[in-house]
Protein backbone atom coordinates (compact mmCIF):
# COMPACT_ATOMS: atom_id res chain seq x y z
CA UNK A 1 0.00 0.00 0.00
CA UNK A 2 1.65 3.63 -0.90
CA UNK A 3 1.10 6.31 1.92
CA UNK A 4 1.70 9.91 1.50
CA UNK A 5 4.30 11.10 3.64
CA UNK A 6 2.50 13.59 5.24
CA UNK A 7 1.24 13.10 8.81
CA UNK A 8 -2.95 12.52 8.76
CA UNK A 9 -4.71 12.13 12.20
CA UNK A 10 -7.89 11.92 13.47
CA UNK A 11 -9.84 10.84 16.32
CA UNK A 12 -12.07 7.72 16.18
CA UNK A 13 -15.23 9.92 17.72
CA UNK A 14 -14.91 12.10 14.69
CA UNK A 15 -14.81 9.31 12.25
CA UNK A 16 -17.67 7.65 13.91
CA UNK A 17 -19.69 10.90 13.77
CA UNK A 18 -18.93 11.08 9.83
CA UNK A 19 -20.74 8.19 9.46
CA UNK A 20 -23.19 8.37 11.66
CA UNK A 21 -22.59 6.03 14.45
CA UNK A 22 -22.55 6.31 17.95
CA UNK A 23 -18.96 6.91 19.93
CA UNK A 24 -17.16 3.87 20.37
CA UNK A 25 -15.97 2.27 23.78
CA UNK A 26 -12.78 4.53 23.95
CA UNK A 27 -11.47 7.29 21.75
CA UNK A 28 -8.18 6.69 19.94
CA UNK A 29 -6.18 8.65 17.98
CA UNK A 30 -6.14 6.85 14.16
CA UNK A 31 -3.25 7.82 12.03
CA UNK A 32 -4.09 5.53 9.12
CA UNK A 33 -6.40 3.28 6.92
CA UNK A 34 -6.11 -0.12 5.36
CA UNK A 35 -8.36 -3.15 4.97
CA UNK A 36 -5.67 -5.61 4.55
CA UNK A 37 -4.54 -6.92 7.98
CA UNK A 38 -1.02 -7.73 6.39
CA UNK A 39 -0.55 -3.55 5.76
CA UNK A 40 -1.61 -2.80 8.91
CA UNK A 41 0.63 -0.34 10.26
CA UNK A 42 0.69 1.46 14.33
CA UNK A 43 -2.00 4.01 15.06
CA UNK A 44 -4.51 2.48 11.53
CA UNK A 45 -8.07 1.86 11.66
CA UNK A 46 -8.64 -1.35 10.06
CA UNK A 47 -11.27 -1.65 7.80
CA UNK A 48 -12.68 -5.19 8.49
CA UNK A 49 -14.66 -5.73 4.73
CA UNK A 50 -16.97 -8.38 4.44
CA UNK A 51 -15.90 -10.18 1.18
CA UNK A 52 -17.20 -13.20 -1.37
CA UNK A 53 -15.20 -15.66 0.78
CA UNK A 54 -14.38 -14.60 3.63
CA UNK A 55 -14.64 -11.89 5.95
CA UNK A 56 -12.44 -9.31 6.85
CA UNK A 57 -12.73 -9.39 10.82
CA UNK A 58 -11.50 -13.21 10.59
CA UNK A 59 -7.95 -11.19 10.64
CA UNK A 60 -8.83 -8.40 13.33
CA UNK A 61 -6.29 -10.38 15.46
CA UNK A 62 -3.65 -10.10 12.77
CA UNK A 63 -4.48 -5.93 12.86
CA UNK A 64 -4.26 -5.71 16.21
CA UNK A 65 -0.88 -7.71 16.50
CA UNK A 66 0.31 -5.26 14.20
CA UNK A 67 -0.56 -2.16 15.75
CA UNK A 68 -4.41 -1.66 14.80
CA UNK A 69 -6.20 1.26 16.60
CA UNK A 70 -9.60 0.30 16.53
CA UNK A 71 -11.68 -1.83 13.51
CA UNK A 72 -14.69 -0.68 11.64
CA UNK A 73 -16.60 -3.39 10.00
CA UNK A 74 -20.48 -4.80 10.41
CA UNK A 75 -22.76 -6.62 12.31
CA UNK A 76 -21.41 -9.82 11.07
CA UNK A 77 -17.73 -8.53 11.75
CA UNK A 78 -18.30 -7.38 15.21
CA UNK A 79 -19.26 -11.39 16.23
CA UNK A 80 -16.00 -12.23 14.43
CA UNK A 81 -13.67 -9.77 16.29
CA UNK A 82 -15.55 -9.69 20.02
CA UNK A 83 -12.39 -10.93 21.15
CA UNK A 84 -10.40 -7.38 19.78
CA UNK A 85 -8.71 -5.23 22.72
CA UNK A 86 -9.21 -2.41 20.71
CA UNK A 87 -12.28 -0.36 19.79
CA UNK A 88 -14.63 -1.23 17.25
CA UNK A 89 -17.67 0.70 14.80
CA UNK A 90 -20.32 -1.39 13.66
CA UNK A 91 -21.81 0.17 10.59
CA UNK A 92 -24.63 -1.23 8.02
CA UNK A 93 -22.78 -0.96 5.02
CA UNK A 94 -18.93 -0.87 5.96
CA UNK A 95 -17.83 -0.35 2.59
CA UNK A 96 -19.58 3.05 1.93
CA UNK A 97 -18.71 4.12 4.45
CA UNK A 98 -14.89 3.03 4.30
CA UNK A 99 -14.90 5.48 0.79
CA UNK A 100 -16.83 8.57 2.73
CA UNK A 101 -14.38 7.92 5.90
CA UNK A 102 -10.77 7.49 3.58
CA UNK A 103 -11.87 10.35 1.39
CA UNK A 104 -12.56 12.98 4.39
CA UNK A 105 -9.80 11.43 6.26
CA UNK A 106 -7.28 12.47 3.42
CA UNK A 107 -8.88 15.79 2.69
CA UNK A 108 -10.93 14.54 -0.41
CA UNK A 109 -7.77 14.35 -2.45
CA UNK A 110 -9.09 14.31 -6.04
CA UNK A 111 -10.66 17.60 -5.56
CA UNK A 112 -7.42 19.30 -5.78
CA UNK A 113 -6.29 17.88 -9.35
CA UNK A 114 -8.14 16.97 -12.65
CA UNK A 115 -9.25 13.15 -12.38
CA UNK A 116 -10.81 11.50 -15.12
CA UNK A 117 -12.22 7.98 -14.95
CA UNK A 118 -12.70 6.07 -17.35
CA UNK A 119 -15.20 2.88 -17.39
CA UNK A 120 -16.80 0.16 -19.75
CA UNK A 121 -16.17 -3.09 -20.97
CA UNK A 122 -13.32 -3.13 -23.21
CA UNK A 123 -10.84 0.38 -24.39
CA UNK A 124 -10.09 1.29 -20.48
CA UNK A 125 -6.04 0.02 -20.28
CA UNK A 126 -5.74 1.95 -23.87
CA UNK A 127 -7.79 4.65 -23.37
CA UNK A 128 -6.07 5.67 -20.22
CA UNK A 129 -2.48 4.53 -21.40
CA UNK A 130 -2.95 7.35 -24.40
CA UNK A 131 -4.20 10.00 -22.39
CA UNK A 132 -1.27 9.81 -19.82
CA UNK A 133 0.77 9.57 -22.65
CA UNK A 134 -0.21 13.12 -23.95
CA UNK A 135 -0.61 15.16 -20.88
CA UNK A 136 3.34 14.18 -20.40
CA UNK A 137 4.25 14.63 -23.59
CA UNK A 138 2.67 18.24 -22.69
CA UNK A 139 5.32 18.42 -20.02
CA UNK A 140 2.69 17.49 -16.72
CA UNK A 141 2.69 15.66 -13.60
CA UNK A 142 0.57 12.83 -13.90
CA UNK A 143 -0.77 9.50 -11.99
CA UNK A 144 -2.43 6.78 -14.03
CA UNK A 145 -4.06 3.32 -12.10
CA UNK A 146 -5.39 1.08 -14.13
CA UNK A 147 -5.36 -2.67 -14.99
CA UNK A 148 -1.33 -3.22 -15.68
CA UNK A 149 0.45 -0.73 -13.34
CA UNK A 150 0.46 2.09 -11.05
CA UNK A 151 2.39 5.37 -12.14
CA UNK A 152 2.78 8.58 -9.69
CA UNK A 153 5.15 10.79 -11.86
CA UNK A 154 7.77 8.33 -13.54
CA UNK A 155 7.54 5.86 -10.59
CA UNK A 156 5.97 2.57 -11.76
CA UNK A 157 4.29 -0.01 -9.68
CA UNK A 158 2.51 -3.22 -10.50
CA UNK A 159 -1.34 -3.20 -10.01
CA UNK A 160 -2.96 -5.76 -7.88
CA UNK A 161 -6.19 -4.82 -9.48
CA UNK A 162 -7.98 -2.60 -12.04
CA UNK A 163 -9.59 -0.84 -9.35
CA UNK A 164 -7.78 -0.50 -5.56
CA UNK A 165 -10.19 -0.78 -2.10
CA UNK A 166 -11.01 2.90 -1.24
CA UNK A 167 -8.65 3.38 1.91
CA UNK A 168 -5.91 2.22 -0.60
CA UNK A 169 -6.99 4.79 -3.89
CA UNK A 170 -7.42 7.98 -1.32
CA UNK A 171 -3.93 6.88 0.05
CA UNK A 172 -2.28 6.31 -3.50
CA UNK A 173 -4.17 10.12 -4.19
CA UNK A 174 -2.97 11.45 -1.59
CA UNK A 175 0.39 10.29 -2.47
CA UNK A 176 0.17 11.51 -5.98
CA UNK A 177 -1.51 15.14 -4.77
CA UNK A 178 1.65 15.51 -2.39
CA UNK A 179 4.11 14.66 -5.07
CA UNK A 180 2.51 17.44 -7.16
CA UNK A 181 0.56 15.35 -9.70
CA UNK A 182 -2.31 17.18 -10.77
CA UNK A 183 -3.65 15.08 -13.65
CA UNK A 184 -4.57 12.02 -13.04
CA UNK A 185 -6.56 9.11 -15.27
CA UNK A 186 -7.94 5.81 -13.87
CA UNK A 187 -9.75 2.54 -14.73
CA UNK A 188 -13.09 2.02 -13.01
CA UNK A 189 -14.46 -1.79 -13.12
CA UNK A 190 -17.89 -2.27 -12.79
CA UNK A 191 -16.54 -4.67 -9.57
CA UNK A 192 -15.02 -1.27 -8.31
CA UNK A 193 -18.49 0.23 -8.59
CA UNK A 194 -20.60 -2.73 -7.19
CA UNK A 195 -18.47 -2.80 -4.24
CA UNK A 196 -18.37 0.64 -3.07
CA UNK A 197 -14.72 1.59 -3.91
CA UNK A 198 -15.83 4.71 -5.60
CA UNK A 199 -17.73 6.47 -2.52
CA UNK A 200 -16.06 8.90 -1.75
CA UNK A 201 -14.08 9.50 -4.89
CA UNK A 202 -15.41 12.78 -7.32
CA UNK A 203 -13.95 12.77 -10.84
CA UNK A 204 -13.24 16.25 -13.24
CA UNK A 205 -15.03 13.80 -15.73
CA UNK A 206 -15.43 10.43 -16.61
CA UNK A 207 -15.66 8.22 -19.82
CA UNK A 208 -17.99 5.30 -21.31
CA UNK A 209 -16.40 3.13 -23.69
CA UNK A 210 -18.51 0.38 -24.70
CA UNK A 211 -20.42 -2.59 -23.19
CA UNK A 212 -20.14 -5.87 -24.21
CA UNK A 213 -20.79 -9.59 -22.51
CA UNK A 214 -18.38 -9.72 -19.79
CA UNK A 215 -18.52 -10.76 -16.21
CA UNK A 216 -21.99 -12.51 -15.83
CA UNK A 217 -20.71 -14.19 -12.81
CA UNK A 218 -20.74 -11.13 -11.07
CA UNK A 219 -23.49 -9.50 -12.29
CA UNK A 220 -26.81 -11.24 -12.94
CA UNK A 221 -27.73 -9.66 -16.55
CA UNK A 222 -25.98 -7.35 -19.04
CA UNK A 223 -28.74 -5.39 -17.74
CA UNK A 224 -27.24 -4.91 -13.85
CA UNK A 225 -23.82 -4.43 -15.62
CA UNK A 226 -25.01 -1.48 -17.67
CA UNK A 227 -27.09 -0.05 -14.44
CA UNK A 228 -23.59 -0.31 -12.76
CA UNK A 229 -21.84 1.57 -14.97
CA UNK A 230 -24.65 4.18 -15.40
CA UNK A 231 -24.21 4.67 -11.75
CA UNK A 232 -21.10 6.60 -12.41
CA UNK A 233 -22.39 9.35 -14.48
CA UNK A 234 -24.22 11.37 -11.75
CA UNK A 235 -23.24 14.55 -9.57
CA UNK A 236 -22.01 12.79 -6.77
CA UNK A 237 -18.79 10.98 -8.84
CA UNK A 238 -18.18 13.79 -11.65
CA UNK A 239 -18.85 17.09 -13.16
CA UNK A 240 -19.02 15.92 -16.75
CA UNK A 241 -18.93 13.19 -19.09
CA UNK A 242 -17.91 11.72 -22.53
CA UNK A 243 -19.66 8.75 -23.91
CA UNK A 244 -19.25 7.15 -27.16
CA UNK A 245 -22.21 7.26 -29.00
CA UNK A 246 -21.44 4.23 -31.24
CA UNK A 247 -22.35 1.76 -29.11
CA UNK A 248 -25.87 1.27 -28.20
CA UNK A 249 -25.18 1.50 -24.33
CA UNK A 250 -23.29 4.71 -24.80
CA UNK A 251 -27.10 6.09 -26.55
CA UNK A 252 -28.78 4.22 -23.50
CA UNK A 253 -26.31 5.69 -21.61
CA UNK A 254 -27.36 9.14 -22.59
CA UNK A 255 -30.79 9.13 -21.92
CA UNK A 256 -30.25 8.85 -18.16
CA UNK A 257 -26.83 10.36 -16.90
CA UNK A 258 -27.40 13.13 -13.96
CA UNK A 259 -24.41 15.26 -15.73
CA UNK A 260 -23.60 17.09 -18.80
CA UNK A 261 -22.47 14.80 -21.60
CA UNK A 262 -20.04 14.82 -24.21
CA UNK A 263 -20.90 12.71 -27.22
CA UNK A 264 -17.80 10.96 -29.36
CA UNK A 265 -18.64 9.71 -32.68
CA UNK A 266 -16.50 7.78 -35.52
CA UNK A 267 -18.53 8.41 -38.04
CA UNK A 268 -21.61 10.39 -36.43
CA UNK A 269 -21.00 14.17 -37.50
CA UNK A 270 -23.31 15.07 -35.12
CA UNK A 271 -21.50 14.23 -32.17
CA UNK A 272 -18.91 17.10 -30.30
CA UNK A 273 -16.28 15.23 -31.07
CA UNK A 274 -15.85 12.62 -34.61
CA UNK A 275 -13.34 11.56 -37.47
CA UNK A 276 -13.65 13.05 -40.51
CA UNK A 277 -11.04 11.11 -41.67
CA UNK A 278 -9.54 8.23 -40.86
CA UNK A 279 -7.60 5.86 -43.19
CA UNK A 280 -5.65 2.61 -42.77
CA UNK A 281 -2.13 3.03 -44.16
CA UNK A 282 0.42 0.10 -43.44
CA UNK A 283 1.38 1.42 -39.86
CA UNK A 284 -1.68 3.02 -38.43
CA UNK A 285 -4.02 5.47 -39.84
CA UNK A 286 -4.10 9.25 -41.18
CA UNK A 287 -6.41 10.63 -39.27
CA UNK A 288 -8.78 14.37 -39.23
CA UNK A 289 -10.59 14.78 -36.05
CA UNK A 290 -13.24 17.78 -35.64
CA UNK A 291 -13.93 18.50 -32.16
CA UNK A 292 -15.45 21.16 -29.79
CA UNK A 293 -15.64 24.72 -31.22
CA UNK A 294 -14.32 23.71 -34.66
CA UNK A 295 -11.45 22.26 -33.50
CA UNK A 296 -9.19 20.39 -36.14
CA UNK A 297 -6.57 17.40 -35.19
CA UNK A 298 -4.83 15.84 -38.22
CA UNK A 299 -1.52 13.47 -38.08
CA UNK A 300 -0.56 9.93 -38.21
CA UNK A 301 -2.24 7.75 -35.21
CA UNK A 302 0.64 4.58 -35.27
CA UNK A 303 -2.00 2.44 -33.75
CA UNK A 304 -3.71 -0.62 -35.10
CA UNK A 305 -7.39 -1.89 -35.21
CA UNK A 306 -10.84 0.51 -35.88
CA UNK A 307 -11.13 -0.30 -32.13
CA UNK A 308 -8.33 2.10 -31.43
CA UNK A 309 -9.85 4.80 -33.19
CA UNK A 310 -12.71 4.92 -30.65
CA UNK A 311 -9.42 4.51 -28.22
CA UNK A 312 -7.73 7.56 -29.39
CA UNK A 313 -10.83 9.90 -30.40
CA UNK A 314 -11.82 9.55 -26.22
CA UNK A 315 -8.14 10.53 -25.15
CA UNK A 316 -7.77 12.99 -27.53
CA UNK A 317 -11.23 14.72 -27.11
CA UNK A 318 -10.71 14.85 -22.77
CA UNK A 319 -6.97 15.66 -23.23
CA UNK A 320 -8.39 19.11 -25.40
CA UNK A 321 -10.94 19.37 -23.03
CA UNK A 322 -8.23 19.47 -20.00
CA UNK A 323 -6.08 21.95 -21.81
CA UNK A 324 -4.04 20.64 -24.11
CA UNK A 325 -3.17 23.04 -27.40
CA UNK A 326 -4.57 21.21 -30.20
CA UNK A 327 -2.04 22.06 -32.49
CA UNK A 328 0.37 20.50 -29.86
CA UNK A 329 -2.40 17.62 -30.11
CA UNK A 330 -1.61 17.06 -34.11
CA UNK A 331 2.56 17.34 -33.44
CA UNK A 332 2.79 14.55 -30.70
CA UNK A 333 0.47 12.32 -32.45
CA UNK A 334 3.32 9.85 -34.02
CA UNK A 335 4.48 9.60 -30.91
CA UNK A 336 1.56 7.71 -29.13
CA UNK A 337 1.51 3.59 -28.60
CA UNK A 338 -0.88 1.50 -27.38
CA UNK A 339 -0.92 -0.11 -23.71
CA UNK A 340 1.41 -3.37 -22.99
CA UNK A 341 0.09 -6.37 -24.22
CA UNK A 342 -2.72 -4.83 -26.46
CA UNK A 343 -1.93 -5.84 -29.70
CA UNK A 344 2.06 -6.09 -28.82
CA UNK A 345 3.73 -7.02 -31.48
CA UNK A 346 6.77 -9.58 -30.93
CA UNK A 347 9.80 -9.54 -33.46
CA UNK A 348 12.93 -11.78 -33.13
CA UNK A 349 13.81 -11.65 -37.05
CA UNK A 350 10.79 -14.10 -38.06
CA UNK A 351 8.98 -13.80 -41.46
CA UNK A 352 5.26 -13.54 -40.60
CA UNK A 353 4.07 -11.50 -37.77
CA UNK A 354 3.35 -12.10 -34.03
CA UNK A 355 1.33 -10.08 -32.09
CA UNK A 356 -0.70 -10.62 -28.23
CA UNK A 357 -3.47 -9.60 -26.90
CA UNK A 358 -5.51 -9.67 -23.42
CA UNK A 359 -8.76 -9.71 -25.71
CA UNK A 360 -11.27 -12.11 -23.18
CA UNK A 361 -14.16 -10.91 -24.50
CA UNK A 362 -16.51 -12.30 -27.21
CA UNK A 363 -16.73 -8.80 -28.77
CA UNK A 364 -12.99 -8.32 -28.00
CA UNK A 365 -11.82 -11.19 -29.69
CA UNK A 366 -13.88 -10.86 -32.79
CA UNK A 367 -12.44 -7.03 -33.15
CA UNK A 368 -9.17 -8.26 -32.78
CA UNK A 369 -8.87 -11.01 -35.08
CA UNK A 370 -10.59 -8.27 -37.40
CA UNK A 371 -7.78 -6.33 -37.24
CA UNK A 372 -5.67 -9.20 -37.77
CA UNK A 373 -7.04 -10.43 -41.12
CA UNK A 374 -7.00 -6.82 -41.96
CA UNK A 375 -3.16 -6.28 -42.13
CA UNK A 376 -2.54 -9.78 -43.60
CA UNK A 377 -2.65 -11.66 -46.91
CA UNK A 378 -2.00 -14.91 -45.44
CA UNK A 379 -3.28 -16.65 -42.99
CA UNK A 380 -4.68 -15.37 -39.27
CA UNK A 381 -3.27 -18.46 -36.64
CA UNK A 382 -4.88 -17.85 -33.41
CA UNK A 383 -4.53 -19.09 -29.84
CA UNK A 384 -7.02 -18.37 -27.55
CA UNK A 385 -8.26 -20.02 -23.86
CA UNK A 386 -10.90 -18.92 -21.23
CA UNK A 387 -10.20 -18.44 -17.24
CA UNK A 388 -11.45 -20.53 -15.03
CA UNK A 389 -13.81 -19.37 -11.84
CA UNK A 390 -15.40 -16.64 -14.29
CA UNK A 391 -18.34 -15.93 -16.55
CA UNK A 392 -18.86 -19.40 -18.13
CA UNK A 393 -21.98 -18.26 -20.24
CA UNK A 394 -19.35 -16.40 -22.27
CA UNK A 395 -17.32 -19.61 -23.30
CA UNK A 396 -18.77 -20.89 -26.19
CA UNK A 397 -19.31 -17.29 -27.77
CA UNK A 398 -15.44 -17.10 -27.29
CA UNK A 399 -15.00 -20.15 -28.96
CA UNK A 400 -16.96 -19.27 -31.68
CA UNK A 401 -15.55 -15.78 -32.33
CA UNK A 402 -12.07 -17.93 -32.18
CA UNK A 403 -13.35 -20.10 -34.83
CA UNK A 404 -14.98 -17.42 -37.22
CA UNK A 405 -12.39 -14.38 -37.27
CA UNK A 406 -9.03 -17.19 -37.96
CA UNK A 407 -7.83 -19.42 -40.42
CA UNK A 408 -6.65 -21.44 -38.11
CA UNK A 409 -8.47 -21.98 -34.47
CA UNK A 410 -6.16 -23.66 -31.24
CA UNK A 411 -8.15 -24.05 -28.18
CA UNK A 412 -5.67 -23.76 -25.22
CA UNK A 413 -5.88 -22.96 -21.54
CA UNK A 414 -5.79 -19.56 -19.96
CA UNK A 415 -5.92 -19.51 -16.40
CA UNK A 416 -7.76 -22.51 -15.50
CA UNK A 417 -7.82 -21.58 -11.08
CA UNK A 418 -9.86 -24.29 -9.52
CA UNK A 419 -11.68 -25.24 -12.75
CA UNK A 420 -10.79 -28.45 -14.87
CA UNK A 421 -9.19 -26.60 -17.72
CA UNK A 422 -10.65 -29.97 -20.26
CA UNK A 423 -14.13 -29.17 -18.94
CA UNK A 424 -13.89 -25.38 -19.69
CA UNK A 425 -12.31 -25.90 -23.55
CA UNK A 426 -15.53 -28.24 -23.55
CA UNK A 427 -17.34 -25.07 -23.22
CA UNK A 428 -15.35 -23.32 -25.51
CA UNK A 429 -15.78 -25.57 -28.15
CA UNK A 430 -19.32 -26.63 -27.73
CA UNK A 431 -20.23 -28.27 -30.89
CA UNK A 432 -17.60 -26.92 -33.14
CA UNK A 433 -16.24 -29.41 -35.02
CA UNK A 434 -12.17 -28.73 -34.78
CA UNK A 435 -10.35 -30.08 -37.92
CA UNK A 436 -6.94 -30.07 -38.78
CA UNK A 437 -4.89 -27.69 -38.95
CA UNK A 438 -6.94 -26.64 -36.08
CA UNK A 439 -6.59 -27.82 -32.76
CA UNK A 440 -7.29 -28.06 -29.39
CA UNK A 441 -3.83 -28.19 -27.15
CA UNK A 442 -4.81 -27.77 -23.20
CA UNK A 443 -0.90 -26.96 -22.79
CA UNK A 444 -0.69 -23.12 -23.22
CA UNK A 445 2.89 -23.24 -24.15
CA UNK A 446 2.43 -25.99 -26.28
CA UNK A 447 -0.36 -24.73 -28.17
CA UNK A 448 1.41 -21.50 -28.81
CA UNK A 449 4.61 -23.39 -30.08
CA UNK A 450 2.37 -24.95 -32.39
CA UNK A 451 0.84 -22.08 -33.94
CA UNK A 452 4.15 -20.69 -34.40
CA UNK A 453 4.74 -24.31 -36.26
CA UNK A 454 2.16 -23.42 -38.52
CA UNK A 455 3.19 -20.04 -40.27
CA UNK A 456 4.94 -19.48 -43.20
CA UNK A 457 5.80 -15.98 -44.38
CA UNK A 458 3.06 -13.12 -44.21
CA UNK A 459 0.78 -15.02 -41.66
CA UNK A 460 -0.33 -13.19 -38.73
CA UNK A 461 -0.19 -15.66 -35.56
CA UNK A 462 -1.84 -13.98 -32.12
CA UNK A 463 -2.11 -15.49 -28.91
CA UNK A 464 -5.04 -13.67 -26.87
CA UNK A 465 -6.42 -13.66 -23.40
CA UNK A 466 -3.08 -12.91 -21.17
CA UNK A 467 -1.96 -9.79 -22.43
CA UNK A 468 0.28 -8.40 -20.18
CA UNK A 469 0.11 -10.94 -17.61
CA UNK A 470 2.89 -12.72 -16.52
CA UNK A 471 1.16 -15.80 -14.33
CA UNK A 472 -0.80 -18.70 -15.02
CA UNK A 473 -3.39 -19.68 -12.34
CA UNK A 474 -3.99 -23.38 -11.51
CA UNK A 475 -5.15 -24.82 -7.92
CA UNK A 476 -4.16 -21.72 -5.80
CA UNK A 477 -1.04 -21.43 -7.86
CA UNK A 478 0.27 -18.91 -9.99
CA UNK A 479 2.92 -20.27 -12.27
CA UNK A 480 5.50 -17.70 -14.20
CA UNK A 481 3.47 -17.60 -17.75
CA UNK A 482 4.34 -14.56 -20.07
CA UNK A 483 2.51 -14.57 -23.61
CA UNK A 484 5.51 -12.72 -24.99
CA UNK A 485 7.98 -14.50 -23.97
CA UNK A 486 6.59 -17.90 -24.69
CA UNK A 487 5.92 -16.93 -27.94
CA UNK A 488 9.25 -15.34 -28.90
CA UNK A 489 10.69 -18.24 -27.82
CA UNK A 490 8.48 -20.79 -29.44
CA UNK A 491 9.53 -18.30 -32.67
CA UNK A 492 13.49 -18.44 -31.70
CA UNK A 493 12.78 -22.44 -31.87
CA UNK A 494 11.05 -22.49 -35.05
CA UNK A 495 13.50 -20.92 -36.82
Amino acid sequence: MIRPVAEFESKLSAIAALVGEAFPTQDVAITGLTNQSSEVEAGDLFIALPGLKVHGANFAGDAERHGARAILTDTAGKALAHNAGIPLIVVVDPRKSAGVISSWFFSEPMRDMYAVGITGTNGKTTTSTLLAQIWTLAEREVGLIGTIETRIGKEVFASKRTTPESSELQSLVSTMRERHVRNLVMEVSSHAIALERMRGAHFSAVAFTNLTQDHLDFHRNMEEYFNTKAALFQFEYAEKAYVNIDDPYGQKLISQSQIPITKLSRTQKSAEWHYVGAHPVSAGYEIAIRGVGGVLIEGHLPLQGDYNLDNALMAIAMAVESGVDPLFMSTILPSLSGATGRLEPVAVGQEFRAFVDYAHSPDAVTRVLETCKRMTKGKVIAVLGCGGDRDSLKRPLMGRALFAGSDTAIFTSDNPRSEDPNRILQQMVGEITVVAPSAIIPDRAAAIQYAVDQAVADDVVIVLGKGHEQGQESNGEVFPFDDRSVLAQSIENFA
